[in-house]
């Protein structure tokens, strides 16, 4: 049991760092700790490398917020989170927006895990059922997105536009990280050079523990509609935490941006628990967390379940201390930058690691993606459409 704590406290410190740092993902620690486990497994017996990853990737859902909130940099799980956490950012309220995201994330896992039974019965028998119909849920999603638009054609196009691009990006053979460029530029360059564009400069912020006015029955819809999202994630292949983020908005319409942050810190915490809901039961991992710990642990039973769970409790605990200590000190420095010099490090910081990450090809695709990720603000409609880039080849995935 040391052992095993010993690696939960090393997965959350590795969780620190893949949550607050762009571009290094839960994905390639997990790959590396597998590579290196023959080595490992010599000092560490295998359920506390799980322990390691379990925890680790539970931290980062609590983190992974806080660079798209005061830095605008968004991973797969947080890019339709940029814009509302930017808003909150530019009133002076970044920390307000982290605590909501903190709320969302512990209500999440807390939930997640009392309803679990619950999701291995579901699992079990509306699984075919879901993967029968999934492709035209996601038709008949993406049309009501652009007939609820004023501007029915400009979202058509940019919807359009922006699936074409994902569909083409995502088939790229041998391109390493694919979301990275293509989100970074969709959701992360381009609302920072129109903030630029604005003359934009960061407000004090407040550090003082902001009271946050939520009505209970909308905290209970947002946390509601993270299941809904998180249980689609991890029961359905190629759906991912954006796209299923999508569908949870048109179903639980005007949550407005607290309901909203609740909602975006629910996701990734709940496709995480609930995959490990769709590895007892149908022995398929849905996210390369999941897929790591299959790989240590061949076979995954009950008791396997309980001590992951137990473990998950543990790390989101620590990780919701941490979000809120790290937010407050962001919130601190963040008033005291030049915020010019800072938007401008950050994106040259983005185009230095895309092609680190993913090739000199990838600079052509953050290029390409920033410019189509301008249109929505230029032509005033609705940034979610931009999220065709997912929705369309997943679309695709399931129909074709």
């Amino acid at each position: 049991m040391i052992l095993v704590f010993t690696a939960i406290l090393c997965g959350i410190l590795a969780g620190i760092v893949t949550g607050l740092t762009p571009g290094i993902h839960i994905n390639l620690v997990a790959v590396l700790l597998v590579t290196a486990s023959p080595v490992l497994a010599v000092y560490f017996p295998v359920l506390a490398l799980a322990a390691f990853i379990i925890s680790m990737s539970v931290v980062h859902t609590f983190l992974d917020s806080i660079p798209s909130i005061f830095l605008g940099a968004p991973d797969a799980a947080t890019a339709l989170g940029v814009l509302p956490g930017h808003r909150y950012l530019l009133k002076g309220w970044g920390l307000m927006a982290v605590k909501l995201t903190i709320i969302g994330s512990l209500g999440a896992a807390v939930l997640s895990v009392v309803l679990f039974p619950l999701f291995v019965l579901v699992v079990t028998y509306a699984y075919p059922l879901f993967k029968l119909v999934m492709g035209w849920l996601l038709v008949a999603v993406a049309l009501f997105m652009i007939l609820r638009d004023r501007k029915k054609l400009w979202a058509a196009l940019v919807f359009l536009l922006a699936g074409t691009l994902g569909v083409i990006v995502l088939n790229i053979k041998g391109l390493e990280n694919p979301l990275f460029p293509l989100l970074s530029g969709l959701f992360g360059v381009s609302t920072l050079l129109i903030s630029l564009n604005d003359n934009t400069a960061i407000p004090p912020q407040t550090t003082s523990d902001p009271k946050i006015k939520v009505k209970k029955s909308l905290g209970i819809k947002a946390l509601v509609s993270g299941q809904f999202s998180g249980f689609l994630t991890a029961m359905l292949p190629g759906l991912g935490a954006a796209t299923a983020a999508v569908l949870s908005l048109q179903i639980t319409r005007d949550l407005g941006d607290h309901g909203y942050m609740i909602l975006q810190g629910s996701i990734g915490t709940v496709n995480f628990i609930l995959s490990l809901a769709t590895l007892l039961v149908l022995d398929k991992a849905r996210n390369g967390s999941i897929i790591a710990v299959q790989q240590l642990v061949e076979t995954v039973s009950v008791p396997h379940i309980i001590v992951y769970l137990a473990v998950t409790l543990i790390a989101a605990g620590i990780g919701a201390c941490l979000a809120l200590w790290i937010g407050r000190f962001f919130s601190r420095i963040i008033s005291k930058v030049n915020y010019q010099g800072l938007v401008w490090g950050i994106i040259f910081f983005i185009i230095f690691l895309t092609p680190i990450l993913s090739s000199w090809t990838g600079v052509l695709i953050l290029l390409t993606a920033t410019a189509l990720g301008v249109i929505p603000a230029t032509v005033k409609v609705a940034r979610v459409h931009a999220m065709g880039c997912l929705l369309l080849p997943v679309m695709l995935f399931f129909l074709l």
